[in-house]
């Protein structure tokens, strides 16, 4: 009967550490201790309830961790604007940092744009997009 309150025990710690860190380190043994639980409730040894908590534990990490690493390196996709980094652009208002003006279009789209150096880009010159800032291109 002790042993059943020290599986319990041992489960109820391991799931609210789960709970707690969300970092799927302590689900193992809170199965593991629910196997040895089911072994001391139908009268199995403290050996064999140790064992059945190691083997169950170490079965389940081994073969859940490396599906569950896979899972989460999973890159998110890029967004439609770093899409654009690299692509060229024409230059539908002149770029002139003096003036505060400038606008080309990507891929069919209208942005702000800046000069990387500073330089005057004449109405329909094609420039490269270098990266963008907010909402506003760096251009080149």
């Amino acid at each position: 009967m002790a042993y059943l309150l020290l599986w319990g025990v041992i489960f109820v710690l391991a799931i609210v550490a789960e709970v707690l860190t969300l970092q799927l380190t302590s689900i193992w043994f809170a199965v593991g201790a629910a196997g040895a639980f089911a072994g001391a409730f139908f009268g199995l040894g403290l050996t064999g309830q140790l064992a059945v908590f190691v083997l169950v534990s170490f079965f389940l990490l081994l073969i859940t961790r490396p599906l569950l690493a896979k899972l989460k390196v999973k890159k998110a996709p890029p967004m439609n604007a770093e899409k654009d980094i690299g692509s060229s652009a024409v230059v539908i208002q002149e770029v002139n940092p003096a003036l505060g003006t400038g606008r080309v279009r990507v891929n069919g789209v209208d942005w702000i744009a800046i000069s990387e150096t500073g330089a005057i880009l004449p109405e329909q010159s094609i420039v490269t997009v270098i990266r963008i800032d907010g909402a506003k291109l760096i251009v080149r």
